[in-house]
């Protein structure tokens, strides 16, 4: 037991013992000079800004197609690359957006369509995933959809308890 504990003293003092160089002799200035650059270069970030960042459609008829289209700027110091648009639901459709890097100070745009279905009024988010500093934007869309007047009327099922009572 001894002669272990004595060969393993012995490794140790050999390994901290051969390590003369300083750490600090290593460095390369040259790298260092980059990565400042290079870390003042990653916190700059593209900025979007919309022309408005909610449409009101006003009244509908339930069923009427509408769209708008958002324009947008690359308000920020660094390119914007958008890497989707959503909606929260399939009845608001975003579309033809440019997945090409927009550089700072251009314009862009994309359009949501919807289908008008619904009820009362009606709001839908579309959410924007960029590289922007939150990472993701949204803009709104709203509508008060009215029934339309030339759809048949609904008639309820004799079990329900909407059902006309016959006496």
């Amino acid at each position: 037991m001894k002669r272990v504990f004595l060969m393993l003293s012995a490794v140790c003092l050999v390994g901290f013992t051969s390590c003369k160089e300083d750490a600090t002799t290593k460095i390369d200035e040259t790298n260092v000079a980059a990565a400042a650059v290079r870390d003042a270069q990653s916190s700059k970030f593209p900025v979007l800004t919309f022309s408005e960042t909610e449409h009101d459609f006003g009244e509908i008829i339930n069923g009427t197609p509408v769209e708008n289209v958002f324009t947008y700027k690359n308000t920020g110091d660094s390119p914007l690359v958008i890497t989707n648009i959503k909606s929260t639901c399939g009845c608001t459709i975003p579309q033809d957006w440019s997945k090409e890097p927009l550089a700072p100070g251009a314009e862009g745009k994309f359009t949501v369509k919807f289908n008008g279905k619904g009820n009362g009024n009606t709001s839908k988010a579309v959410t924007i995933t960029a590289n922007t500093e939150k990472g993701s934007e949204v803009v709104r869309i709203k509508a008060f959809v009215k029934p339309d007047p030339n759809a048949p009327a609904k008639v309820a099922p004799a079990n329900s308890p909407m059902a006309p009572v016959v006496k």
